[in-house]
């Protein structure tokens, strides 16, 4: 008898994990691997944060919560939906889970019935379709290309929209192309599901304070209060203060769904650490002044591969608005030999020769539902990242 069940052949393990956890194993063989495959700020985690999270153990806040978020943390959340978006929401229209992912999950789990559709534009992160699947919904791909600067367009969107369509799901700056829709962009989008008052709208913001060159954050929700009522706008304290570990995520959306998905969260992993809840209550109330210097220096490293890898014959990179990812083009190595002989056939063969032959970790855009391009992570040490880019440039000097 098979003990495992049928979920499992729709739905494979996350491409970056699964990278990520190979060139750990090299590494540990004593082999120099570069890992640039998974988004994981390098800096500490603030000062003010970790002593927060010191005087709560201290003050005894080691036992259970509420089930989605203490109070105190849901009303900082507020706080700064309020204060940075414009979004007001009551502590009833605000849950809390351990990280974005949590969140995102419960939020399908809750509402998609077999057969239900989410548009989910591409390049896309890897962990969206998989999560629609086991939720029992359908993944509608809209790829997205460089041309149109991997962004989804009114267009698209109003050619995906179907009866079933349930959610669409918007991620801006976005991974892994560090893309991001502006106010204008959003308000055409908009204007769209305003026409099909059967659809939702799941916005991912978790790269919100994560941009560079002036690019000015939005939110659908804040750009357009008629579809408030139906979006759900999810962030997190992960990315922009170096708190991935922490595993604590959040969202705002309308009373009935995060209902709903304290129930689901009831029933899987109950309340987010307690302590971890008490950082992040410092992290959203306390100062971020820090991430200008940190924005700087990301984008000082952004630009350092993006030199690279435009100076490299083969590759091309457009300038991300956000975020800390950059999604190369590797299309036209595509069909070139090794000098071993060996035919590079499409990117997961290219992130493979990197891998093997220039001892750098990044993902194949084919995991995000775009072939030809590869993502790799800046958000790792400026020394590295030059080693990296240079050791990538000469495998690909290596190529026929």
């Amino acid at each position: 008898m098979n003990l495992l069940g049928q979920l499992l052949e729709a739905v494979k393990p996350s491409p970056t994990l699964a990278i990520t956890r190979q060139a750990a194993e090299m590494r540990r063989s004593g082999i120099d691997v570069i890992g640039l495959s998974q988004g994981e700020p390098d800096f500490p985690t603030p000062p003010h944060i970790c002593e927060a999270a010191k005087a709560a153990i201290d003050q005894g806040q080691t036992r259970y919560t509420d089930v989605d978020g203490t109070p105190e943390l849901k009303a900082a959340i507020a706080r700064k939906f309020e204060r940075e978006n414009g979004l007001t929401y009551t502590p009833q229209e605000i849950s809390v889970g351990s990280g974005g992912k949590q969140v995102l999950f419960n939020a399908l789990l809750a509402t998609l019935n077999p057969g239900d559709e989410v548009i989910i534009p591409a390049p896309y992160w890897v962990s969206y379709p998989d999560m629609v699947r086991m939720a029992g919904g359908v993944p509608v791909e809209l790829l997205c290309g460089e041309d149109q600067g991997f962004k989804l367009d009114a267009a698209q969107l109003a050619a995906a929209i179907t009866p079933r369509t349930k959610w669409l799901i918007l991620n801006s700056p976005g991974n892994p192309t560090g893309a991001g829709y502006d106010a204008s962009e959003l308000l055409a989008l908009g204007a769209e599901l305003l026409r099909h008052p059967h659809v939702y709208v799941l916005t991912d913001d978790m790269y919100e304070h994560l941009r560079y060159d002036g690019w000015r954050f939005a939110t659908i929700a804040q750009v357009l209060p008629a579809l408030k009522a139906r979006t759900l706008t999810v962030n997190g304290v992960s990315k922009a203060y170096a708190m991935t570990g922490w595993r604590i995520g959040y969202a705002g959306g309308p009373r009935h769904l995060i209902a709903a998905m304290a129930t689901i969260q009831s029933q899987s992993t109950s309340n987010p650490c307690a302590i971890a809840q008490a950082a992040a209550l410092a992290a959203l109330d306390g100062p971020i002044d820090f991430l200008v210097e940190r924005n700087e220096i990301f984008r000082d490293r952004r630009d350092l591969c993006l030199d690279a890898f435009n100076a490299t014959p083969g590759l091309s990179c457009r300038t991300p608005q956000g975020a800390f990812y950059l999604f190369p083009s590797c299309s036209d190595l595509v069909g070139a030999t090794t000098t071993q002989g060996r035919r590079l056939e499409n990117d997961n063969d290219i992130g493979r020769y990197f891998l093997d032959e220039a001892k750098v970790a990044v993902v194949p855009g084919s995991a995000f539902g775009a072939e030809g391009f590869f993502r790799i992570s800046f958000a790792t040490a400026t020394e590295r990242l030059e080693q990296a880019c240079e050791r990538v440039m000469r495998a690909c000097a290596r190529l026929n």
